[in-house]
């Protein structure tokens, strides 16, 4: 998204309406599909973010972990603790933990982009790159399905619920086939695209509309006034942008967790 400054003193006549062609910066090398982009660029940026983090926090392990170490150590054990083992269950949670925690901080550090001056761009805020990590995850919940159960007996698993017989189960069928199998990943990666895309465009519309007001606005008093609490409005609803921002990687991750979960149960 362009700076606020550059976008406030674009007009004199009326503020910039943030929207979402904003969202697509212009190449900062090359052209086309292989152009490197801001968003790209952050992306790639988040990788070697999150590698070198944990790399630090796990370089030099201790009984008496350091504040890098016990924060890294944090991280890892909410995802496989309180989600991978929760969810998944005891027996098969190990060997799904690198992807749910790879997944989990890659989102997040992605989010949290949004708060961060001079690159205040959350990268989820594309979706297609959300549209990316729900195609991985409705990969990896059927492959491990059908690697279980069979082709027919997973489909089976997703589709026939327990107890269910007659009429009900013959509207039962479609309906979870296209729930479990159709419909999950667009869920899952509109609802990160949405949050992310909805919650800047927000923080964008009152921070410029605030500039645009104390910068232009006639009686000044008044454009004052009005900038402020636009402003004041603005460091709230971003407060709250970095709850949802957690939030939409945990329960993305999540998500992830209990399709697994069900890929591989006994039992719908």
């Amino acid at each position: 998204m362009k700076s606020l400054a550059a976008t406030v003193m674009a007009s004199e006549s009326g503020p910039h309406i943030p929207g979402p062609a904003d969202f697509f910066p212009p190449p900062i090398v090359g052209s086309g599909d292989w152009a490197l982009t801001k968003v790209s660029l952050l992306v790639l940026l988040s990788v070697l973010i999150a590698f070198g983090f944990f790399y630090a926090a796990s370089r030099k392990s201790a009984v008496v972990p350091s504040r890098l170490q016990f924060a890294g150590e944090y991280v890892y054990g909410m995802v496989r603790n309180s989600i991978a083992r929760d969810i998944i269950g005891s027996k098969d949670y190990m060997r799904f933990v690198p992807y749910l925690f790879t997944v989990f901080v890659f989102i997040l550090i992605n989010n949290f982009y949004g708060i961060i001056p001079f690159i205040q761009f959350p990268t989820m805020s594309h979706i297609g790159y959300t549209a990316a990590l729900a195609a991985i995850t409705w990969l990896i919940y059927n492959i491990v399905g059908i690697a279980k159960h069979g082709f027919v007996g997973y489909l089976k698993l997703q589709t026939v619920p327990g107890g269910v017989s007659g009429p009900i189960l013959l509207m039962m069928v479609p309906l979870e086939f296209l729930s479990n199998i159709i419909v999950r990943p667009f869920t899952l990666a509109i609802r990160l695209f949405a949050t992310m895309f909805a919650g800047h465009l927000l923080v964008a519309l009152f921070s410029i509309g605030g500039a645009w007001l104390i910068l232009h606005y006639s009686p000044a008093w008044q454009g004052v006034t009005a900038g402020l609490f636009s402003f004041l409005l603005g460091i709230l609803v971003s407060f709250l942008d970095m709850l949802i921002m957690f939030l939409q990687a945990y329960v993305f991750t999540l998500l992830s967790a209990m399709y697994i979960a069900g890929a591989v149960a006994d039992e719908h």
